[in-house]
């Protein structure tokens, strides 16, 4: 069962930084749930409320927690794959730097960049000969990425609920790709022009919940999205002044929220 803990604050970051402190976690591996958003009632002196959050104990059960690393740790076994030290090293915050645009082009030789792509389109082409037939693969690079573009076939079935069966085709492509080079390239692959409409998608309901942050003058959160999507909303909302994003929880149940900055009104992003 469940243990909750409460804690309560003048508004929502202060009721974190209590819970973050007296439990020993950083802010961003807190899962909870507001209970109340609090209230500077009138003229800030009468029937003011505190703000106050409800949070686990133990941020999801070891059972939840475990999910994915024993996920990943069936395919690595089955493609006898390493564990790559920088893979956890990062959050979604410092993942931002590389998802910016203009970044350097990839630095390692043609050589191996040439093998990298071999592999991880002979690597991506029998997953997608698995599932579905008549597709083929385009390759390109773009930053720190190498590109693998999927046409034809069913797009609908590689793509998956929410992109879930495709985020886990990229993974092991990227997993594939990474066991054949010392240093690590990173993987991006798409079914169908997916990721760009996804993309405007997202732009477009970041603005949308930023608008509702604003208005309510309250936390908007925005749950079950994938890294590369809360990365998205992250930089989107990067130069609205008038609002902060951060994510917080972990795995499966990372969720990003939307905080609104009091005093100032910020410019949309274009």
């Amino acid at each position: 069962m469940n243990q909750f803990v409460e804690f309560e604050g003048k508004n929502i970051d202060q009721a974190l930084a209590k819970a973050s402190d007296e439990l020993k976690t950083p802010v961003e591996r807190l899962e909870y749930d507001v209970v109340s958003y609090g209230s500077s009632g009138i003229f800030g002196l009468v029937g003011a409320k505190k703000a106050k959050i409800r949070v686990k104990s133990k941020s999801i059960s070891p059972m939840a927690r475990d999910a994915k690393k024993q996920a990943q740790d069936l395919v690595k076994d089955a493609f006898q794959l390493e564990d790559d030290p920088c893979e956890n090293e990062k959050t979604d915050d410092m993942a931002d730097e590389d998802a910016s645009e203009g970044h350097a082009e990839l630095q390692i030789p043609s050589a191996d960049l040439e093998k990298a792509i071999s592999f991880g389109r002979e690597a991506l082409q029998k997953i997608v000969d698995f599932i579905t037939d008549g597709s083929h693969i385009d390759v390109e690079t773009a930053g720190q990425r190498i590109i693998f573009r999927v046409e034809g076939g069913s797009s609908g079935t590689l793509i998956g609920k929410r992109g879930q069966t495709l985020e886990a085709i990229q993974y092991l492509v990227e997993k594939v790709v990474n066991k054949q080079n010392e240093q690590r390239v990173r993987v991006l692959v798409d079914v169908e022009g997916y990721l760009k409409t996804r993309k405007s998608n997202l732009q477009k309901l970041a603005v949308k919940m930023a608008e509702k942050a604003q208005k309510t003058k309250k936390p908007v959160t925005i749950g079950q999205m994938n890294a590369y999507d809360r990365r998205t909303v992250h930089l989107h909302l990067k130069n609205n002044a008038a609002v902060r994003t951060q994510s917080v929880g972990e795995g499966y149940y990372r969720k990003l929220i939307i905080f609104p900055k009091k005093g100032r009104r910020g410019r949309q992003p274009n």
